[in-house]
């Protein structure tokens, strides 16, 4: 056993579990760390004290105790604050220091153990594309184990939470891990640049899986009965009330709605919800930009390096050089290639000559004078005035020509509209453009949270994958494209 300075030292992080108000300071970084999972990091006080006060054990509580309970955990070391000068519009609402606060490493440390002893695992952090691989084979058995007994369903909601929650877990650790100041000055370091390509080679192949599989599911998802989750829920819920517990406080309508909130969390990871992205493309965007800091790291690296490379060694042989030449013509003409003619102004210019001949010296070449203008702030140069031209019926033959070309394109693609449906089976061979514009509606459509679009033109649709297994080709001009079995279907109001 060691004995060293961290073992003998307290760790003031951990009072707010055995203090007084240990039900309040508890409650209150249990709220930070839920909002931390989801990617918000930094909460006013108003925030915290609008949540506590939806809880019947807060009915008493005031903004006053709220913000004492705050700044205790921050004198705890619990939470960071930081000073939120951007609404400050007077000297008086700048002096009354309005903060904002943000979890500690440590609070969050304490808090997973919290939930640890609470009966949830945590695992260690890493990007797996394996994960999403399994995650997607797992839902792809859903509609399959619908009429299975409540054991087999029970199981397989137990291998498909187990994966969700380690794969959340994993990402929200390695994503904070590499955002941390600690790993941003590693990242200023020369020693970095060994692991550099190690760190965007994995990040890389985990961005590539993330679009393999995260796509997939977002469609499965989509496309799942309603009433068939609620009867695999149901089963979930039958199969995890016949387990026997010691802990008889565990009510059956806990169980029941910690499945069907799981489920649901589930599903906003991957589709989002109404006017907030999902969690898959957070995490996308997150990644994305951990490889650009990365590589611009690197580069401030390089580039430093570069222009404080040292030049002792090329002195050196210079210096050897030098040494070697027998006269002070030789030494000169040397010079005149290292170092260039000393004292000497070159001037550029258009200037014709007399003859192309390459032996002929700028002494036997004919004078040329050159016009210097003076190197001064005052100095401006004299223009002509002129009018404002007029340009609107430039402007106006160019717009009619954008327009015509635009009814155009859209009179081609509209052409490939039968019965308010565009079917990419069965397209014939597409001009370029019109591939562009589909796939442009079809992204839009997937990006979407309800699977709906609308065009430029102002028409509603919405993407239909009738049959996730098929898939057809999109024939183009500059080539042919391998893709699911995608439908566009205008909505009825829209129907041309």
């Amino acid at each position: 056993m060691q004995i060293d300075d961290r073992l003998l030292k307290q760790i003031t992080e951990t009072k707010y579990l055995s203090a007084e108000n240990a039900w309040r300071y508890r409650t209150i970084l249990r709220f930070f760390y839920l909002q931390y999972e989801k990617m918000k990091h930094w909460m006013y006080k108003e925030e915290v004290f609008n949540e506590l006060k939806k809880h019947e054990y807060f009915l008493e509580y005031n903004m006053d105790m709220c913000k004492q309970d705050l700044d205790t955990l921050a004198e705890w070391g619990n939470l960071i604050p930081a000073q939120d000068t951007s609404k400050a519009t007077t000297v008086e609402e700048f002096k009354n220091k309005q903060f904002r606060y943000q979890l500690s490493e440590y609070s969050v440390e304490i808090e997973r153990m919290t939930i640890r002893l609470e009966n949830l695992k945590v695992e260690s952090a890493s990007l797996e594309p394996s994960l999403l691989e399994r995650l997607k084979n797992e839902l792809k058995r859903f509609k399959d184990i619908v009429d299975e007994d409540s054991s087999i369903i029970g199981m397989w909601w137990s291998s498909l939470y187990a994966d969700f929650r380690r794969l959340n877990q994993n990402y929200q650790d390695y994503i904070r891990d590499l955002n941390s100041l600690k790993a941003e000055e590693m990242m200023r370091t020369r020693e970095f640049l060994v692991f550099k390509d190690k760190f965007i080679d994995y990040l890389r192949n985990f961005i590539k899986g993330l679009q393999q599989n995260a796509y997939a599911i977002e469609a499965i998802l989509k496309n799942l009965d309603s009433q068939e989750e609620i009867k695999v829920l149901e089963k979930v819920f039958e199969y995890e009330s016949s387990i026997p517990r010691l802990d008889n406080e565990v009510s059956l309508e806990n169980i029941k709605e910690n499945i069907f909130g799981r489920w649901e969390s589930l599903k906003r990871w991957f589709l989002g919800e109404e006017g907030i992205d999902s969690e898959v493309s957070k995490l996308f965007d997150n990644t994305n930009e951990i490889i650009r800091k990365i590589t611009r790291y690197a580069s401030q690296i390089v580039e430093a390096r570069n222009s404080a490379a040292n030049r002792k060694e090329e002195y050196k042989k210079l210096c050897e050089m030098f040494l070697k030449v027998n006269s002070i013509d030789e030494a000169n003409k040397l010079s005149s290639v290292v170092f260039g003619i000393f004292n000497t102004r070159h001037i550029k210019g258009n200037i014709i000559r007399e003859t192309e001949s390459i032996n002929s010296s700028v002494y036997e070449e004919k004078p040329h004078e050159v016009i210097i203008k003076p190197r001064v702030r005052t100095y401006r140069e004299t223009r002509g005035r002129s009018g404002i031209a007029d340009n609107r019926e430039n402007k106006r033959k160019v717009l009619e020509e954008i327009v015509k070309k635009r009814d155009e394109e859209k009179k081609i693609i509209d052409s490939y509209v039968k019965d308010n449906v565009i079917d990419f089976g069965k397209l014939p061979k597409i001009e370029s453009h019109v591939r562009i514009t589909l796939l442009r509606w079809l992204s839009k459509g997937n990006n979407s949270s309800n699977g709906e679009g609308k065009t430029e033109d102002g028409r509603k649709y919405r993407i239909l994958l009738p049959d996730k297994n098929k898939y057809c080709t999109l024939e183009s001009e500059d080539g042919s494209l391998n893709m699911p079995h995608y439908i566009i279907k205008f909505t009825q109001e829209n129907a041309l």
